[in-house]
């Protein structure tokens, strides 16, 4: 008797019996971390990031050495990180459209290997005998702008590369590598900057980013879906038109730049933390650690979110990790024993990144392929690009005040902004459900 088409058996593909042999025939979790590392594409251009990140973070800790003892002025310090970050506020919608626009993959290959050329020519800059700062200000700076592009095209392209079924876990990996990459980053540059200097560890970083353009190479990415109606500067702050019609959208948006502005100081601000308050010696071991403490949580919390909290309400998350930030941040900003500080700032690393990654998954889930890209784009304008300015105002008012007035000042606001987060899916105040509200051609390309 002929079986029916839906009773035959499915072949498993190559890469179905290979996880079937590895891991015992246990399924995979939908949305899980495990699961979004077994999509190959994914798993591919993850070790790359992750390789390539933790370059970035090597040069960021010599770039900063290096520059205080060129110049013995944090002032100087101080621009060459606003050169870095600077271009996140500016030109993520850029990059954002440029996502919506043409080959992602392309995109992101440009970016890489504009960054890996200028950091081979950042080391050959410091390497000279009288280094100028000017070089070095317009290096950074350009190498800024490569990442304000690549970080909106990475952002839109997870999804294509893991399918909305196990996109949670491809959020959670990506949100554990940056911060992994915090943390061993700065190790291994800490170790290898003597021996090597600073013009080694910029080669070293170039050198990191080959392993981002293979991988990339060796993918398949799909194109951005054709663009209808939308020309010139409609189409350019498309994301903001998404926002201001769509209720989650927004609220997600306000939630991470009220969380970087006001909440994030405190990490720029570390050093002085545990100098004044806790005592540590900020060029000594205990520092390193209370650092590393705080990616290491932060760590966590990403790997949380995709594993003990697969399949939970990721909005109900957000709002209950607020509060718990909140409690732990105070009682960080209030301690004056550095023993007990360990343990508590990893805490903190881990109630912040878990509820980060969280909305930006429940952001990501809500999004449509055609806008993801602006979107994504003005998500890393309210993470990465607020932090500088957050930073620069809340600089002042320690100086003014306290270190732990500002710390305090953050617990605060992320103890009221659980009435700004309520980004569950069909609340009141949308017009139309559809993340894409009021944009050209969505319609045909909503899931």
């Amino acid at each position: 008797m002929r079986r029916l088409p839906f009773l035959r058996p499915r072949e498993p593909n190559l890469e179905e019996t290979e996880d079937a042999v590895l891991e015992g025939d246990v399924p995979y979790a939908a949305g899980s971390a495990r699961a979004a590392l077994a999509h190959r594409p994914f798993r591919l251009v993850w070790m790359g990031s992750m390789a390539s990140n933790i370059g970035t973070w090597m040069q960021n800790v010599a770039l900063g050495a290096f520059a205080y003892e060129l110049t013995k002025s944090s002032g100087y310090v101080a621009m060459l990180g606003f050169a870095q970050l600077g271009p996140l506020l500016a030109l993520s919608i850029v990059g954002g459209l440029l996502a919506d626009t043409i080959d992602r993959r392309l995109l992101l290959v440009a970016c890489q290997v504009e960054q890996m050329i200028l950091s081979f020519v950042l080391a050959f800059v410091v390497a000279q005998d009288e280094p100028s700062r000017g070089a070095i200000l317009v290096c950074v700076l350009a190498i800024g702008i490569g990442n304000a592009l690549n970080a909106p095209t990475f952002s839109a392209v997870l999804p294509q590369l893991v399918g909305k079924r196990d996109l949670v876990g491809a959020v959670s990996l990506q949100s554990v590598q940056l911060n992994l990459s915090r943390v061993v980053g700065p190790a291994i540059g800490g170790l290898v900057l003597p021996v090597i200097g600073a013009a080694g560890v910029f080669v070293v970083n170039g050198i990191t980013y080959v392993f981002a353009i293979v991988t990339l190479l060796m993918v398949s990415i799909p194109r951005p879906y054709p663009q209808h109606g939308e020309q010139g500067l409609r189409r350019l702050v498309g994301g903001f038109a998404v926002a201001r019609r769509d209720r989650l959208v927004r609220r997600c948006l306000l939630t991470i730049a009220s969380i970087s502005f006001f909440c994030l100081p405190f990490i720029g601000l570390m050093p002085v933390l545990a100098s004044e308050n806790l005592g540590i010696d900020v060029k000594g071991t205990g520092y390193g650690v209370l650092y590393a403490c705080f990616g290491l949580g932060a760590a966590a919390g990403a790997v949380a979110v995709g594993t003990l909290l697969v399949g939970r309400n990721k909005a109900k998350a957000v709002r209950a990790g607020l509060v718990i930030f909140a409690v732990m941040l105070a009682v960080f900003g209030l301690l004056r024993q550095p023993l007990p500080a360990y343990p508590v700032v990893l805490l903190v690393g881990l109630f912040y990144f878990g509820t980060v990654t969280s909305l930006s998954t429940v952001l990501q889930q809500h999004l449509t392929e055609d806008v993801r890209g602006r979107v994504m784009a003005l998500w890393i304008m309210g993470f990465g690009g607020t932090v500088p300015i957050g930073l620069l105002v809340f600089g002042w008012v320690a100086e003014a005040t306290s270190v732990t007035t500002v710390v305090l000042i953050g617990a605060a606001v992320a103890l009221v902004l659980p009435l700004l987060a309520d980004v569950r899916e069909g609340g009141t105040g949308d017009d139309q459900s559809a993340a894409t509200a009021g944009i050209p051609g969505a319609a045909e390309t909503s899931g």
